[in-house]
């Protein structure tokens, strides 16, 4: 299933885990619980363990080879949908990868509530998924394992299937000189034998159990730790009543109770009374809100390292353990040329005055790798005018072959204005290993759009474009300012308010094409010739915030050159054939071979001039601040005014930039 990062990634190194505890000094002996930032054992000295040839008055510690091991603890996998299954198999595969001694879970195994026949498949289920664990797996009832529905009720409900196929439904063993408890927290009302988790009458521990627990703990009085399992946490009260006290009590007089986890409330839950941590977890599959994953809720189980003095504590978000041994260089390379790869889209939308818009498009989505992909297509806009025929598509691809989508789209038609947003392609994708589906980054390009647009009347004040620096810019389609190989000239006009380390101010250069920078201040023009770029920096030239300069780069087949305000700043041999790309023009920055903006510019723009011919020679020339459109004219924005998203481009060639956020028209 798909494995959600939750903004969090969990890296485990079994000695180290991240911990939460609280310490004890009311319980007449010293317990030390690892908290994050504590102090860890270590040897007293290195006793002939530590080898070096090198001269060094460095000291490095060295651990203490105690006997450490560690534990996983699993919540709750029912009262979810049917696919909790999925993640219970992902909690498997996870907890495989790091090899505890054990697993305890704390109950709720199957659905339950239901008769033998249906309640028996469930367990088969359970049990099918868990065997495949490498280490030992031990159960504690909860009420969707014991709870009957139905005719025919038996005493006891499912206890009997229970401990037919679970095993006991208490019972206890040791590890390494720790004690480990299972206790059964749904015996039910000791009068009636009603069996119900929210009423306090059947919250009650038979005096059976309470007996065996108290002679378990006394024959484990002389063990490092002691942990107790059990399904619904008691010790909150409310619906529960306040019968835990006396276990409370019980627990805490033997001095050596360290922890006890319950599930239950399918969230991670921390408390501490007396020396003894009590642990919630959420869930392995069961029913999951989500409402803060951060905070714990969230599928995920628990690892616990224990050594003599202390335990650690770790939670650990199901499908975030990484195989090292599955990363090989050929699926470390792949991922990065698949996430690289864009989608190749066929047709275009014919946007009209009026807002409208229609039009088909086949997205070709190639897979290059040598493994299946599974692909998930949609089509997403933050304008809610649009709809498409299909609204998604699902599909498989093998490897090295490619497939198509299609679909039909359609725009509401009303009045095209600041409201209009585009629509974009998304496309998402996981690739397929034996034990894991990688995801990949989603990819967006921008659905191609046809639009007429009625030429803005000039203005009285001259318009420029403002860009925050972070996110504005503006994106030419790459279609409409499709060039021949041969020479070129990219200009315009830019007030900076400051300057970054890499700044871009007109470019598509991605290992190609041509751009203007003014990185660190200094002009720079870039143009990939033969494979490779020529750039001439003006490492002497240095810009002034709040300064309006003319830039222009030239390239005329044999030279690349570089002007500032008409004057020449740098030149350099440059000859070859341009190497071209699929990717828009940036206004306002550099673009990424995902065709988004990188290296923002913080300032304004005005007047940029894409030109198919070398228009400035010589040493000097005089840059106007506009310029009027002839056969070189590729592109030519003037900033006049705009129509909903978009600025009009005067070169008649219809490649009119759409304004990101981030951008707004005013005045010079």
């Amino acid at each position: 299933m798909h494995r959600s990062i939750h903004g969090f990634l969990a890296l485990v190194l079994v000695s180290s885990l991240s911990a939460f505890a609280q310490d004890s000094d009311n319980i007449g002996h010293t317990r030390h619980l690892h908290r994050h930032g504590d102090e860890h054992p270590r040897a007293a000295e290195a006793d002939g363990r530590f080898m070096t040839s090198r001269d060094s008055p460095v000291v490095l510690d060295l651990p203490r080879e105690d006997d450490a091991f560690f534990f996983v603890v699993f919540g709750d996998r029912t009262g979810g949908p049917t696919t909790g299954v999925s993640v219970l198999a992902d909690a498997v595969r996870d907890t495989n990868l790091l090899e505890p001694d054990f697993v305890m879970t704390v109950g709720d195994l199957v659905q339950g509530y239901n008769q033998t026949p249906q309640w028996i498949e469930q367990m088969l289920e359970f049990k099918q998924i868990m065997d495949q664990l490498v280490c030992p797996w031990f159960p504690v009832a909860g009420n969707h394992d014991i709870y009957w529905r139905g005719p025919d009720r038996p005493e006891g409900e499912h206890e009997h299937n229970y401990e037919m196929h679970f095993g006991p439904l208490w019972y206890a063993f040791t590890h390494k000189n720790c004690g480990f408890i299972a206790l059964y927290s749904d015996e039910g009302d000791p009068e009636t034998g009603v069996k119900d988790y929210s009423k306090p009458a059947s919250n009650v521990m038979s005096d059976e159990q309470r007996a065996w627990l108290g002679e378990t703990l006394g024959r484990f009085s002389e063990l490092d730790h002691v942990f107790v399992f059990l399904h619904h946490p008691r010790w909150l009260g409310g619906g529960y009543g306040s019968t835990w006290e006396p276990v409370h009590k019980m627990l805490v007089q033997a001095g050596n109770v360290t922890a006890v986890f319950a599930g239950h409330i399918h969230r991670m839950r921390s408390d501490a009374r007396d020396g003894i941590e009590y642990i919630s977890l959420a869930t392995v599959g069961g029913a999951q809100s989500g409402v803060v994953p951060e905070a714990g809720y969230v599928h995920q189980f628990h690892v616990v390292t224990v050594r003599r003095e202390q335990i650690a504590l770790a939670s650990i978000p199901v499908g975030q353990v990484m195989d090292v041994r599955e990363i090989t260089g050929e699926v470390s390379r792949e991922t990065a040329e698949l996430a690289q790869s864009q989608p190749q889209i066929e047709g275009a939308v014919t946007v009209s005055a009026d807002g409208g818009a229609r039009g088909q498009i086949i997205a070709h989505v190639a897979n290059p790798t040598s493994r299946a992909i599974d692909v998930a297509v949609t089509l997403a806009s933050e304008d809610n005018w649009w709809a498409s025929l299909p609204d998604h598509a699902h599909a498989r691809i093998e490897p090295g072959a490619s497939k198509a989508f299609s679909f039909r789209i359609d725009r509401f038609a009303g009045v095209l204005n600041d409201r209009f947003r585009p629509l974009d392609l998304v496309v998402s994708a996981d690739y397929l290993c034996e034990g894991h589906r990688y995801a990949i980054p989603e990819t967006r390009r921008t659905i191609p759009m046809e639009v007429q647009l009625p030429a803005p009347a000039r203005p009285e004040v001259e318009r420029v474009i403002a860009l925050d620096g972070r996110v504005g810019h503006l994106a030419v389609p790459p279609d409409k300012i499709a060039m021949d190989d041969g020479p070129l000239t990219l200009e315009c006009w830019m007030k900076a308010d400051s300057f970054a380390k890499r700044t871009g101010l007109v470019a598509k250069t991605e290992n190609s094409e041509y751009g203007l920078f003014v990185s660190g201040a200094h002009p720079g023009f870039s143009i990939h010739l033969n494979n490779a770029y020529v750039d001439v920096v003006a490492e002497n030239e240095v810009l002034e915030p709040g300064r309006w300069y003319h830039i222009a780069g030239v390239f005329d087949g044999r030279e690349v050159r570089l002007y500032v305000n008409g004057s020449l700043v740098g030149a350099a041999p440059g000859t070859g054939v341009r190497t071209i790309n699929a990717l828009p023009l940036i206004i306002g920055g550099d673009v990424t071979g995902r065709g988004t903006m990188t290296s923002p510019f913080d300032g304004m723009i005005d007047a940029v001039r894409l030109s198919a011919t070398a228009r400035y020679s010589g040493e000097h020339f005089e840059p106007q601040r506009r310029w009027s459109r002839d056969d070189a004219t590729v592109l030519l924005l003037n900033f006049d005014g705009k129509t909903a998203i978009w600025l009009y481009d005067e070169s008649g060639r219809g490649a009119h930039p759409m304004m990101r956020p981030g951008v707004m028209l005013a005045d010079q």
